[in-house]
């Protein structure tokens, strides 16, 4: 006897790209997109109680054997801190009425935190028949994912070494991966693998170099020279984006220090903290210009940053050269 359709679903973890992937596929399956698009609802989970979310599932559908309850947000933010006994009543009225489930039901709960084991919706989802629970961690060998999935999606191969390149860059957004593949992969046009020139040619790739000898200039107290670098990689890219190159590299580099304080060698640096061999090394000439105290200050300084760029009270551009001049000095 074949395992029961499940009736719904818990989807959950830091790999939002893979998540989505699967959500899409959900509602592909829901058949002729006319059908489809009457029995599909999507609901807030901060604004929606287990009521709805179980009224809305249990409706009969229309012109279909399926209906659809896509919920945002719900199980974390019912099991938060500050929840209280509210929170729990409402999660205990949804493990309830998830165990009688009508067959034409499909909740699908989508979350991009990763829940605890013990969230009596991700039990329900592993030991309920009607239950499914999938974690979407980022993958073990991201250049191995890049190749993978740029043959099946693209119809492209990627060589070794230009997977290990796109693979170091990117850190495991692996949105930001795809459309890197995307666009290497009309670039090639099908009639050759992707190389590391292509990337070079293409892609952020070529903006790395720079991003080192910025956080370089930052290390030797070189302010001017780490602005000139930043307002150089600007007329490349976004501020946020280049905000976020920023970020991920002294990330990497507290990292770095950790493994070399902990008595790790430089040697064995890319595969404590999983990176390319040839990032590892930078990042071991680099780490010698900064303590943890000093990384521990400029992380709480991007922290910052991040905020003050994301809520408009500072200008992009402008929040960069603040934040250079701020931690070169």
């Amino acid at each position: 006897m074949g395992r029961r359709t499940p009736t719904f679903y818990v989807l959950h973890g830091s790999d939002e790209f893979s998540l989505r992937q699967q959500v899409r596929s959900l509602r592909a399956a829901m058949g002729d997109p006319a059908t489809a698009e009457m029995n599909t609802s999507v609901l807030d989970g901060k604004n929606t109680s287990a009521a709805q979310v179980l009224s809305a599932a249990r409706a009969m559908p229309f012109l279909s054997d399926k209906r659809l309850v896509i919920v945002e947000g719900m199980l974390s933010w019912l099991a938060r801190k500050g929840a209280g006994k509210t929170g729990k009543a409402e999660l205990e009225e949804l493990a309830a009425g998830l165990e009688d489930l009508p067959p034409h039901a499909r909740i699908v709960f989508v979350e991009t935190d990763t829940l605890s084991d013990k969230h009596p919706i991700v039990v329900a989802a592993k030991t309920l028949p009607g239950g499914f629970h999938k974690l979407f961690g980022p993958p073990p060998n991201l250049a191995a994912w890049i190749r993978g999935h740029a043959r099946e999606v693209y119809g492209v191969d990627v060589e070794p070494q230009a997977a290990a390149a796109l693979a170091a860059i990117i850190d495991n957004d692996l949105r930001a991966a795809d459309n890197e593949i995307a666009k290497l992969a009309t670039y090639v046009n099908g009639e050759r693998p992707i190389t590391v020139e292509d990337l070079k040619l293409l892609t952020t790739y070529a903006a790395e170099p720079d991003v080192f000898e910025m956080v370089d200039a930052i290390g030797r107290r070189d302010g001017q020279t780490a602005i000139r670098l930043m307002h150089r990689l600007l007329a490349q890219d976004d501020p946020l984006r280049l905000f976020g190159m920023i970020v991920r590299q002294f990330r990497l580099l507290i990292l770095a220090r950790e493994h070399l304080n902990a008595g790790g060698a430089p040697g064995s640096l890319g595969q404590a903290i999983g990176v390319h061999p040839f990032v590892a090394k930078k990042l071991s000439e680099q780490v010698r210009a900064f303590s943890m105290e000093q990384l521990d200050a400029i992380y709480h300084h991007l922290l910052d940053t991040d905020l003050g760029i994301k809520t408009g009270k500072v200008d992009g551009a402008l929040a960069l050269d603040l934040l250079i001049a701020g931690i070169a000095n």
